[in-house]
């Protein structure tokens, strides 16, 4: 009898070596479907429960699954939505698993062609090999093979922390349990999934204490997880701070997610000049720090709360994404930094069979060059946000804004987060807001230049309603009914997509990742870690040019401090390009361009306060 161990038989493995992360609010809402079956893990934003709805009542009627509409007149409806709907993914991966493991014992030709898609270093892949090569192995030996050792990726779901908007009963507040992200939180504790929640966009301490809730985010009897907490991070010390909270209330993080702060898709925050490499090696050499740290505090706490206590630390991954482009970087930083595995996301939206996006979006994608990837403002969470230019978002926009009608409708309003003007909270993109504003901007007109005026109004009209924009690709791709104002597809890939220029079948696009094919054209790509390193000096330039309000010392501090953690994050790039055994033929073009970058950054200065 197999025993049971995450998810995983003892005999089991992750089938790959990269997972998908999260795209948009729908670019990955039913990727798992598309894709489980084969191994890869994916992940499921579950911050809009009106596509879910609808992706629930899409996917009953393809796959004959009986299903009951939940209306906003049920109660609860947000929570019940997204368990409906992962219950129904689920129980489409498990049916097409099961269907492709016998489509596999019964066709070497089939079993060929996923074999090309597994690692090279993969023992599944050698063995299968071995299967395809001998005539003689009976269809039974290669079944039983398989159900003892494929397992299908993870469906795993994510929540941006921080969009947990108050909801109301016509004028009265409801309980903080039916806020945004926790009646997120309370869909997916339950469903029926076995696997993990993905927590984005910094910390929620009263988010984080309400999985105390659930039983399923505590080790059972044989130190098991039902579901797991993955944190997105983009540096260490965050990293210890979340995860020693959590353990503190007897919760585990299973695995930290470092994501580049800049050469990403999404929302950009930026660190403080940290670069991934350094912080990567970070958590390499501090790894058994963060894991005991965890471990002391876990045990206590679950003591207090008369649980099971394991003896040992439960399992730590640590990965990373953004920006990776190529099979020697990807088997780079899992072998030097000795990660778990690499997310690989801006370029799976070329790829029809594993994202939602439509003809046009994907055509727009497979053209963009480098200079129509760039840093937005469109995001009324007044984070910077990765965008690419000539979308349809972009053309219906600015038509209201040429007849004088700019913003949204906001019929969503799960970005309504501002509560400057209306108690129940306003989003920076809606109409309503933008009317405030841009009123108070016309009655002090007079106190402005005429382009100053100009670059104030930009600043209020430039927001996207992104809670239509960033699931219209999936209605458009799926033929399902857009109702309401025209917002267009909202999309926001990596800078890296620039590199990839046409539509990708999925069999490539893995073999890409493995070193069995190359699907980029671009030979001048740069390396992840000197792409990351222009736009921290990039970015550093231009806040510094840009800064209209009036400079203080604590300002300037900041600025000085980003360029020396920048300046460290150079010369530990010129030791490791340097010294390792990677990338050996672009080794000198990597240290010129490092050395370009330098020296563009030491000619950035740093404005000092002038005392009178």
């Amino acid at each position: 009898m197999l025993i049971k161990i995450n998810n995983y038989s003892m005999n089991q493995k992750p089938t790959h070596t990269f997972h998908i992360p999260v795209m948009g609010l729908a670019y990955t809402i039913d990727s798992p479907i598309r894709l489980a079956h084969f191994g890869i893990s994916s992940v499921i934003s579950i911050t809009d429960d009106e596509i879910i709805e609808k992706m629930s009542a899409f996917y009953s009627e393809k796959f004959n699954v009986p299903y009951q509409e939940i209306t906003q007149k049920i109660y609860d409806y947000r929570a019940k939505r997204i368990t409906q709907y992962l219950n129904l993914v689920e129980t489409i991966v498990k049916d097409k698993f099961k269907k492709f493991k016998t489509e596999l014992s019964e066709s070497k030709v089939f079993l060929e062609s996923y074999a090309s898609m597994l690692p090279n270093k993969s023992d599944i892949k050698k063995n299968l090999e071995s299967f395809i090569n001998d005539e003689i192995t009976k269809k039974e030996t290669i079944k039983n093979y398989l159900e003892q050792h494929l397992v299908s990726g993870e469906i795993d779901v994510n929540i941006m922390t921080k969009v947990d908007k108050e909801n109301f009963n016509k004028k009265e507040q409801l309980p903080i349990e039916f806020n945004d992200a926790h009646a997120a939180l309370r869909g997916f504790a339950n469903s029926n999934l076995t696997s993990s929640v993905v927590l984005s966009a910094g910390m929620n301490p009263r988010l984080y204490s309400y999985f105390e809730s659930f039983k399923d985010f505590f080790p059972d009897s044989k130190f098991n997880l039902k579901k797991k907490i993955i944190l997105k991070v983009s540096d260490f010390r965050s990293a210890m701070i979340q995860g020693n909270f959590l353990a503190k209330k007897g919760l585990w993080v299973s695995e930290y997610r470092i994501e580049s702060g800049l050469n990403c898709g999404g929302h950009a925050f930026a660190t403080d000049g940290f670069l991934l490499g350094p912080i990567l090696e970070e958590f390499k050499e501090k790894k058994d720090q963060l894991i005991q740290s965890a471990h002391d505090l876990l045990i206590k706490a679950l003591g207090q709360k008369e649980m099971p206590i394991p003896q040992k630390p439960l399992t730590l991954k640590i990965t990373a994404q953004g920006g990776v482009g190529t099979a020697e970087e990807h088997n780079f930083l899992l072998s030097y930094y000795k990660l778990d595995s690499i997310g690989w996301g801006s370029p799976f939206l070329l790829v029809p069979e594993a994202t939602s996006v439509d003809n046009e979006t994907l055509n727009l994608l497979a053209n963009a060059k480098e200079d129509n990837f760039y840093l937005s403002n469109i995001s009324p969470l007044g984070v910077p946000f990765n965008s690419v230019k000539g979308t349809t978002n972009e053309m219906w926009k600015q038509n209201r804004i040429d007849e004088n009608n700019a913003g949204s409708s906001c019929p969503k309003r799960l970005l309504a987060l501002s509560k400057e003007h209306d108690k129940k909270g306003l989003c920076t993109a809606s109409k309503k807001y933008q009317d405030i504003k841009l009123e108070e901007l016309e009655t002090s007109k007079e106190s402005y230049s005429s382009a100053e005026f100009k670059k104030l109004k930009t600043k209020i009209t430039e927001k996207s309603c992104l809670c239509v924009g960033l699931v219209n690709a999936a209605y458009l791709e799926n033929n399902i009914e857009i109702k309401g104002q025209q917002q267009g597809v909202v999309i926001c890939p990596g800078p890296n997509l620039a590199y990839f220029d046409k539509e990708i079948s999925l069999s490539d696009m893995v073999k890409h990742i493995y070193g069995n094919k190359n699907v980029m054209s671009d030979l001048n790509r740069p390396n992840v870690f000197v792409k990351e390193l222009k736009m921290y000096v990039d970015y550093l330039r231009n806040e510094i040019d840009d800064f209209t309000n009036e400079i203080s010392a604590g300002q300037i501090k900041k600025w000085n401090s980003f360029k020396n953690n920048l300046l460290v994050g150079i010369d530990y790039y010129e030791n490791l390009f340097s010294n390792i055994d990677f990338f050996k033929s672009e080794k000198t073009k990597i240290l010129n361009q490092i050395k370009k970058y330098q020296m563009q950054l030491n000619e950035i200065e740093i404005p000092t306060i002038v005392l009178i």
